[in-house]
């Protein structure tokens, strides 16, 4: 079939290189307004599911390699690649969900929030991402660390099954069943997976009869002391109850001090049956023994889904500009957190932040079973530099790479959905055990032996 002839079967949009249009398109495909320099030869806005079989041949057929963009947000932008095709899934939108059977069969652009909401009015929950504006596509594929999570482990242990389409446009079930091997990378491999997942089949939960949330927020100046107490206080919490630490500028409704101080905030939400149950789930808080030291506290305090998301975007709104990067540990958070507050005080842009959260994933075993997403530490940190001028650029960008590298000497790992991928050579492979990433080059080199699909970014 001729190239032309393969284009025009395409029923979305084919966007190349030198189009009048193609950088407002290209720059569309970062949800960060920090844009990266790469160029993708052809974007392909696929309109259905159809289309995607059609782009692979049509890369094939021109040696263009293939990048895959849900449509949410990577904060390094890994789905844009130079000298390829990008294809874009963001009108794959649907969401179908059957009460019968408590599951939901949604397509990769629908996002955690579109998600959260549709279910809320039916009852049910899924461990959405912390962000209502993640597509779940790529949230699902790099295991996802969600709403819940410490009780119903990573997202991708609720995903029943997923159709795909591999390397050389066949479309595939996979399932712990049917081709295990690829459903086995899917559950964790991020933006390295071989293949274009076009629908998700989810497992859903009933959804909790209580959400209720303790925030707590100190001087920067007690980090390691907050930090060690949140830590040995989180082992008396229910699994239900997710807990955070954030180093940051203190929120304008926490202090009425100018300049608005750093603080370290002890964030806590309860999942839970009832609002009683809530209440007992966070009440090992209230014993905090220097509780007079704060300078804003609030507890029991009744929240939903919608306003959790709200939360979220006021911390990470979408015309800001990012950098990201995450470090697991088996270093104490105390530890870690002292050497980060330096970094936070001294930030560049008072909205930098670094988000701790305290068992992010539940160490359960057996929801962590088959699948390429593992926990690789005892502690996790995720510095984000946040900033909006884009002459700071590179002065926000340093105060990331300077700040990581006071902690990663201590570091055991990175999570794929958050790292920093052109930070460092490593980053991708220090995702994962060495046995999992090796099983991982195994089945790409099975699934996708002519390398029709980018590898991991790497610097």
């Amino acid at each position: 079939m001729s190239r032309q002839r393969q284009a025009r079967r395409i029923e979305g949009e084919l966007v190349r290189r030198g189009d009048t249009d193609y950088e407002a398109v290209r720059a569309g495909m970062a949800w960060n307004g920090l844009k990266p320099d790469r160029f993708p030869e052809v974007i392909v806005r696929a309109a259905s599911e159809r289309d995607v079989p059609e782009a692979i041949g049509l890369a094939r057929s021109r040696g263009l390699r293939i990048a895959v963009r849900s449509g949410g947000h990577s904060w390094c932008a890994s789905s844009l690649r130079s000298d390829g095709m990008l294809i874009d899934l963001s009108r794959l939108r649907r969401c179908d969900i059957d009460m019968s059977s408590a599951t939901a069969t949604v397509q990769p652009a629908v996002t955690g929030g579109e998600l959260a909401a549709e279910l809320v009015a039916r009852g049910l929950s899924f461990p959405t991402g912390h962000c209502g504006s993640v597509a779940v596509g790529g949230y699902l594929l790099s295991g996802g660390l969600g709403w819940n999570s410490g009780a119903l482990g990573p997202a991708c242990r609720s995903v029943y099954e997923m159709e795909a389409v591999t390397a050389d446009g066949e479309v595939v079930r996979c399932s712990e069943e049917e081709n295990p091997d690829l459903f086995w990378a899917a559950r964790g491999a991020g933006p390295g997976f071989f293949a274009v997942v076009t629908g998700f089949r989810l497992r859903l939960h009933r959804i909790p009869g209580a959400i209720m949330s303790s925030t707590y927020a100190f001087p920067l100046a007690y980090v390691e002391e907050v930090s060690n107490w949140a830590t040995e206080t989180a082992q008396e919490l229910d699994p239900t109850v997710e807990l955070a630490l954030v180093l940051a500028t203190a929120a304008p409704h926490m202090t009425k001090q100018t300049p608005r101080p750093k603080v370290i905030i002890v964030a806590a939400t309860a999942f839970a049956d009832s609002g009683d149950q809530a209440v007992q789930a966070l009440r090992p808080l209230e014993t905090c023994p220097f509780a007079d030291r704060s300078l804003f506290r609030q507890a029991f305090e009744p929240t939903s889904p919608a306003a959790l998301y709200e939360a979220s975007s006021d911390l990470w709104p979408a015309e800001n500009r990012y950098a990201a990067d995450t470090l697991w540990s088996d270093a104490d958070f105390g530890t870690l957190l002292a050497k980060l507050s330096d970094a936070v005080g001294s930030a560049p842009s008072d909205k930098s932040l670094v988000l701790a959260p305290v068992s992010p994933a539940s160490h359960d075993d057996d929801l962590l079973r088959d699948m390429a997403f593992s926990v690789l530490g005892e502690s996790y940190v995720v510095p984000y530099a946040i900033w909006d001028d884009p002459a700071e650029d590179d002065i926000n960008t340093r105060w990331l790479r300077e700040a990581m590298s006071a902690v990663e000497p201590r570091g055991t790992g990175h999570y794929i959905a958050e790292a920093d991928l052109t930070a460092g050579a490593t980053r991708a492979e220090r995702s994962f055990t060495t046995s999992d990433w090796q099983r991982l080059q195994a089945l790409r080199a099975r699934y996708d032996p002519e390398g029709v699909f980018h590898s991991y970014l790497t610097p």
